[in-house]
Order: C-alpha cells, then structure tokens, then sequence
C-alpha cells in the first residue's frame, strides 16, 4: 500500500520527535537533581533552552527524512540514506541515557563523537538525494558540535583526582608531632604552648577541673578562629593518653570524667 505525502511526512517527525521523548525520560528527572550540581561552563546555556532547541532540531530531522523518502524508497541510495540515518537517531537517544540515565559524561562524551560522525555520513548520504534536505540537518550537527564541547567540559570540570598525603611530620615547639591534613595536605596546627604546658601541669598534680578548664578555653579559641570541631575533638584522647601515660591514676579519673 502506498502511503501519500502528509503521511510520510507525520511518521517522519513522529518517529524523530519519539527518539527525543525516550531520552527526555532520563533527562527530566536528572536535570533539577544531579545535573544542576555538575561544574559548568561559561557557555552553557540555562536548562529551560535545551527542550525547545531538541524539539525543533527533532522537527527539521523529520523533515528531512520525508523530502527523502518522497523520492522512492524503493531506489538504493534512499534505503541506504535512511538507514544511516536511522543509525544516528538511534545514537542520538542513547547519549541521554548514558549523559543523564547513568551519570557518566566520559562515556556519553565517547558517544557523542560517534554520533557526530553519524550525522556527518547522514549528511552526505542525504546529498546525493535532496540538497534541501542537508541544509536542515546543518542545525543539527552545528548544535551536536556545540553539546559535544559542553559534554566535554562538564566532564573535565567535574572530574575528582583524589589527593594522597605524605606521612611526613612536624614537631612543634611543645615536644609533640603533627601530620598532613586536609585537601590540600597542610601540616595540622600546633597545640597552643603555653595551655599545653597547663594542661601538662594540672595532669602532675591531678587537678582533674584545671584540665577540662583548660581544654575548653583551648577547643573554644580554636573554633572561634574557624577550625572544625572534628579536628577539635581528637585533642580529648590526646589528653587522656597524655595523662594515662604520666600519671595512670590521674588518667582513670579523666577518662572517668570526659
């Protein structure tokens, strides 16, 4: 059964326009949630473009098909022209999934080349049929060049190298050592020496008040001037060690009393 023109024309965007459904199924849902906390370019357009961009580049894809389909599917080089543009719209559902279904720009960046390349043999293979037909995929190749960049540089930006530290330490003025901490490997801070020496000394004497006093002067100056408390907190079983060390009997009470 021959099918007319508007026909072939409806199925032509209904099929492209349905490939752009498939991969808004895993696009709509990332793009509030993961994507909006990605790095981005300078260039990146806001979200809101990317739907009505899709939608009329989709239109155009279907377009094109139809001008060359209507030239007789029965002819070799429409079947072939078709197919590889069947290829590339297969290719272009897929990068959703992989870019926003999976999370992984990397390989949807792999993707997207092959893609591009997609298009490109569409484009030619479109030539030799309707010229018309290859100018309205032109948008569509200078935008997939354009997503490739961004794919590319969100990918880059967003890449995590993870940081080891040496095991290297620091002896400070008190007698004691500090290592490397933090993301950028800095040696810790040094116990304050002066309060250092007063905890040592209330320790001697057992005074288990002048101990926690003293702490808690310390812990305090150290959160005002923006430490954490978790690097504030270890200073505790320091305390105790220090005590259970010198004076055991001292260092039961401390514990007793943390």
């Amino acid at each position: 059964m021959k099918l007319n023109n508007f026909v072939k024309l409806i199925i032509a965007i209904g099929v492209c326009e349905l490939a752009g459904v498939v991969g808004s199924v895993f696009t709509v849902s990332s793009i509030p949630t993961w994507y909006e906390g990605l790095a981005k370019p300078a260039l990146n357009p806001p979200s809101w473009v990317f739907g009505p961009a899709w939608t009329t580049l989709y239109l155009l894809m279907g377009i094109a098909v139809f001008l060359v389909w209507k030239k007789g599917f029965e002819r070799k080089e429409v079947k072939v022209a078709l197919g590889v543009f069947g290829v590339q719209l297969f290719l272009n559902a897929i990068w959703s999934i992989i870019f926003f279904g999976l999370k992984n720009p990397g390989w949807a960046f792999v993707e997207i080349i092959f893609l591009w390349l997609a298009i490109l043999a569409t484009i030619i293979a479109f030539s030799k049929i309707s010229r018309l037909a290859v100018w309205l995929l032109v948008p569509y190749i200078l935008w997939v060049s354009f997503a490739g960049y961004l794919n590319y540089s969100i990918w880059t930006l967003n890449q995590e190298t993870p940081v080891a530290c040496t095991m290297d330490a620091k002896l400070c003025p008190d007698g004691s050592y500090v290592s490397r901490t933090g993301p950028n490997c800095e040696f810790a801070l040094c116990p304050d020496a002066p309060q250092w020496s007063a905890i040592k000394q209330a320790i001697a004497n057992c005074e288990v008040e002048s101990v926690w006093q003293t702490h808690d002067r310390r812990a305090g100056a150290k959160l005002k001037s923006g430490e954490e408390l978790a690097a504030v907190e270890p200073e505790l079983d320091d305390i105790i060690d220090l005590a259970i060390a010198a004076e055991p009997e001292c260092g039961e009470i401390l514990m007793a009393t943390e």
